[in-house]
């Protein structure tokens, strides 16, 4: 009776568990393309602050002088202003914005929006004002008075590309001519070279200063094992700390340490800015209205008449790619690999994302690839599943003398230590060796694991064009929908796809080759765990199910081939369960009997 009543408690808390899982990731992890919010927000109060959104105030003390557009702004109308220089790259396309010299026009070449032809290149920035702003700028402070974003600036060509610069021009009342050189590489970096002249007969107090300013609404969530939202290195540190809504919670958020760089990351996609030579100031802010920025302002300089002064400052818009971000941090940025969120296990996720990517290479698919690289793993750390299961089978042997020492030294604890020690010692058995195979295999499957969640790689690649055309995201085969045969999707916990099935039927099957002993409790846990497992992974991408479904399915030809190996570990495992299943009976029959 108590085992049935906790069977049912287990099942009800299981249940519980699912429905729990898919609120909270409902919850905690909505869809990273959602639509921007609209919330008005209150003009006075924000400016009360310095901060009003939509403008871009380097610093909440300082003023701005701008009167904030009235807005929203439709994308299309917004980028259809003349007043536009063109940016056309190997991998970025898009517009500056001579109004307020912005760069807020950037799709990515070599990324749809989604799996379809036709979907279009991702866009990660887009004009202020807009449903997903996002934009970075380049500006200056000159006398404490900025010049602002309503200004309008001269360039001196129509397009910038690789071999063609684009030179923005101010020439204010006061005798300052303003210039910002742009200047764009094969990737995704750009670099913009400001420089103030002064025409005047006086002297002039300038500051550089740059700055992104970005829309949370369409921001990636900020999740355990990958973090979205501020981002930069500090000081040599790695700087992930606030999400934006922490940042909602402080006035401004600066990191100790002189920045490398920062910005703003998504899952897949990265804003930094890297600070040129010079003195300066760095920091986060909340602007309200879910609008947040990241400053760079460079010190105060006294400007001669008839001196000039000059500040460059990269820009980073792009993807993260590994192999990309390296190379930048090789040509002088410190740790801007570090824009992908390694974490601990570093060390093991780099080699493991580089030889997915060469096996990508070598078989066209990455799926295939994830299937080759789990084989892997598994085959290099087969030996050691040796060692721990020949580990087990010793000390199965040695159960029958332990218990006889047990039972001779009950009276004596220390003594019954000292003599189990010497019979490890004597028959050369170490009572850990089984446990540090474990200890060594957790991070290599946790960095795998990790691997297949950063890989940018990964994304819109197909595993068969039929079923899964998109290995970054969940199984479309449910069976709500007849796997595939009915035109709709099914998401969350319900959505049972069929590498969420194979997953609970691998999983069930190890389990029950499995021969150790367990109570009837665990036994009933361990039944029905598996189909747990089913539903709380279901939402994941498939490219991690298939990761699963592919190790479960090698765990079970290891254990096989092993159990195999060690015939006495089975029959010891077997001979202990039916003592326990005979102890059992005997039990009941005496509690039937009283």
């Amino acid at each position: 009776m108590d085992n049935q009543r906790n069977l049912l408690l287990a099942v009800a808390l299981s249940g519980l568990l699912i429905l729990g899982w898919d609120v909270a990731m409902r919850q905690f992890y909505p869809d990273a393309a959602i639509t921007a919010s609209t919330e008005e927000v209150d003009p006075a109060a924000a400016a009360s602050a310095g901060d009003v959104p939509g403008t871009s105030v380097v610093a909440a003390d300082l003023p701005s002088g701008v009167t904030p557009a009235a807005g929203p702004v439709d994308l299309n109308a917004a980028l259809e202003n003349p007043l536009r220089v063109a940016i056309d790259a190997p991998r970025l396309a898009g517009s500056i914005n001579l109004v307020g010299a912005r760069i807020d026009d950037i799709v990515f070449k070599d990324h749809r929006q989604t799996i379809d032809d036709d979907s279009g290149p991702v866009r990660l920035f887009a004009p202020d004002r807009t449903d997903n702003q996002y934009f970075a700028e380049f500006g200056f402070l000159a006398n404490a008075e900025r010049l602002g974003p309503d200004v309008v600036w001269t360039a001196d060509a129509e397009r910038l590309t690789v071999d063609t610069p684009v030179t923005l021009t101010h020439e204010a009342a006061d005798g300052l001519t303003y210039s910002i050189k742009l200047s764009i590489d094969d990737n995704y970096m750009l670099e913009a070279v400001q420089t103030v002249s002064n025409a005047g007969e006086s002297a002039a107090v300038v500051q550089p200063f740059s700055l992104i300013n970005r829309t949370s609404a369409n921001a990636s969530a900020d999740e355990f094992i990958v973090h979205a939202g501020p981002v930069g290195v500090f000081g040599g540190t790695i700087d992930e700390e606030y999400a934006y809504d922490d940042l909602d919670e402080v006035p401004s958020y600066t990191p100790e340490g002189k920045a490398n760089w920062l910005g703003f990351t998504d899952r897949y996609w990265l804003s930094a800015l890297v600070p040129g030579e010079g003195n300066f100031e760095s920091s986060f802010r909340a602007l309200g209205g879910e609008i947040y920025r990241s400053d760079l302002i460079y010190d105060a300089v006294t400007l001669p008449a008839g001196q000039s002064i000059e500040q460059s400052t990269q820009l980073f818009v792009g993807a993260k790619e590994s192999s990309v971000l390296d190379a930048y941090e090789a040509s002088g940025i410190d740790d801007f690999g570090l824009a992908i969120s390694w974490g601990w296990f570093w060390f093991l996720e780099k080699p493991l994302l580089l030889l997915l990517k060469t096996l990508f290479a070598f078989v066209g698919n990455f799926g295939v690839a994830i299937i080759l690289l789990t084989v892997i793993i598994r085959g290099l750390l087969f030996p050691i599943a040796q060692k721990q299961f020949a580990s087990m089978a010793a000390m199965k042997a040695v159960q029958p003398k332990m218990k006889a020492i047990q039972e001779r030294f009950k009276d004596d604890k220390q003594k019954q230590q000292q003599e189990i020690m010497k019979l490890y010692k004597d028959e050369k058995v170490n009572p850990l060796a089984g446990c540090l195979p474990l200890l060594i295999q957790i991070p290599i499957f946790f960095a795998l694991y990790k691997v297949l969640i950063l890989a940018i790689e990964m994304r819109h690649e197909p595993l068969v064009e039929f079923w899964i055309k998109d290995l970054s995201a969940p199984d479309p085969w449910t069976i709500l929908n007849l796997f595939g045969l009915l035109p709709f999707e099914v998401t969350g916990f319900l959505g049972i796809g069929v590498l969420a099935v194979l997953l609970g039927i691998t999983m069930w099957l190890t389990f029950k080759l499995n021969p150790s002993a367990m109570d009837p409790m665990q036994q009933q846990i361990f039944n029905f765990m598996p189909w747990i497992l089913m539903f709380v992974m279901a939402p994941f991408a498939a490219g991690l199910l298939l990761y699963w479904v592919t190790s479960n399915i090698l765990t079970l030809a290891q254990q096989s081939y092993l159990y195999s190996k060690h015939p006495q570990l089975r029959a010891a495992a077997e001979k202990e369960k039916a003592e326990k299943e005979r102890s059992k009976a005997l039990e009941d029959q005496s509690k039937g009997e009283a």
